[in-house]
């Protein structure tokens, strides 16, 4: 693909807050235009140039019927048009691939990228059936029932692990490593006052409904559940006759992350550091057996560096969509990158997951890790409901 660019700095992510948490309450997406509106006037961003955006987003709140253009008219560029994005965990790599591909044919110069979620409080939706004995419809908990039913593969999110768990062998002890070395690689970003996160999150005033009287400010995760080997050991299974516990899973959450992607040139003229060049290399996303969602992280993965023309030898740093923690054990096996070396900083099996923003923040973050070890090519790789994956391939250098 023609390559596109990311100009170093010029993205940002709120922390994540627990379900039913201090961000509960507010529309995901005003609050997603507030935050991009003050995060983009805080780094100088010239929002005048921007001429595409796109939102991603998978849980309606109200308004979502008028998606992208009411959230860039309230963020004060109401001339700038584009599409809303739904694909549940893959959201924010379809939204990257997107605008990667607007940029490199032309048909747009600079895109906003606005990803946000809220898990709580997640809508009712009745659908009507007339033809129903008395009419009656059916109501759909949209966050509940989806994460609980697949209607094609007629299971369970928990029910893919459990699978996969099956199909590679993989022992309750082996989640349990996995799970505790992710908090671990956590910590490092809470290091020197949370040098790390600092790089790129922004705090969250907390308002009331109405977004009208400030009552508090989120600065940090909310919701990181303290995790050592004792206390990981005496979680039961949440199925019976199963092995992935609530410590070896994610949990749902809320927030919101934005992006600019744009051409080499004005990349360089908006990057808060010019020497860095972040560059789109390569996505590709892949469809796995039906009940075996996180398996499909590493074809999607694969097919990414092949566009790329990489291979996985070529891959200095990985971060992952880790709702389970089998999923990064599967990768691993099947591409053979070390599991240690995966998700330095933090990942969303431990800072959990509001679905669309959980891969733009992750995408942010290996952005960083490879600023901060000189350079290097990334991969971000994620599934997604449907048993299906995305990744993105991107290289940074200066």
């Amino acid at each position: 693909m023609a390559h596109a660019f990311i100009p170093y700095g010029q993205y940002w992510s709120t922390p994540f807050a627990r379900w039913q948490g201090s961000i509960a309450h507010l529309n995901s997406l005003r609050l997603a235009a507030n935050t991009g509106k003050q995060a983009l006037e805080a780094r100088g961003f010239p929002m005048e140039r921007i001429d595409l955006g796109i939102l991603g987003h998978t849980n309606p709140q109200l308004g979502s019927f008028f998606g992208l253009p009411y959230v860039t008219g309230m963020m004060g560029i109401d001339g700038v048009a584009g599409p809303t994005v739904q694909q549940a965990c893959a959201t924010s790599a379809r939204v990257l691939q997107m605008a990667a591909g607007e940029v490199a044919d032309g048909s747009a110069q600079c895109a906003l990228l606005i990803t946000t979620d809220r898990c709580s409080n997640g809508p009712i939706v009745y659908y009507p059936d007339p033809s129903a004995p008395g009419g009656t419809g059916h109501t759909e908990r949209w966050v509940l029932d989806n994460f609980a039913n697949d209607p094609y593969a007629r299971n369970a999110m928990i029910d893919t692990a459990e699978n996969v768990v099956a199909k590679f062998g993989v022992s309750a002890a082996e989640q349990n490593e996995v799970a505790l070395a992710r908090y671990v690689q956590y910590q490092e970003a809470l290091a020197e006052d949370r040098a790390f996160q600092r790089r790129y999150m922004v705090d969250v005033p907390v308002t009331d409904a109405g977004f009208r009287k400030q009552t508090g400010l989120l600065c940090a995760d909310e919701g990181v559940f303290p995790t050592t080997a004792e206390g990981l050991a005496k979680l039961k299974p949440v199925k019976p006759n199963g092995s992935v516990s609530f410590g070896t899973q994610t949990h749902p959450a809320d927030g919101n992350a934005g992006m600019i992607v744009t051409t080499r040139e004005l990349a360089r003229e908006c990057s808060t550091d010019p020497k860095i060049v972040v560059e789109l290399l390569g996505f590709g996303q892949a469809r796995v057996a039906k009940g075996h969602m996180p398996m499909a992280v590493a074809p999607a993965s694969m097919e990414a560096l092949k566009h790329a023309g990489l291979t996985i030898k070529d891959v200095d740093a990985v971060k992952t969509h880790n709702p389970f923690a089998v999923n990064d054990i599967a990768f691993a096996r099947e591409t053979g990158f070390p599991l240690a070396k995966m998700n330095n900083y933090g990942c969303s099996l431990i800072w959990g997951h509001p679905q669309g923003p959980t891969g733009l923040r992750s995408v942010i973050e290996l952005i960083e890790e490879l600023a901060l070890r000189g350079g290097g090519v990334g991969l971000f790789g994620g599934c997604a409901a449907g048993d299906s994956g995305m990744a993105v391939v991107l290289r940074v250098s200066g």
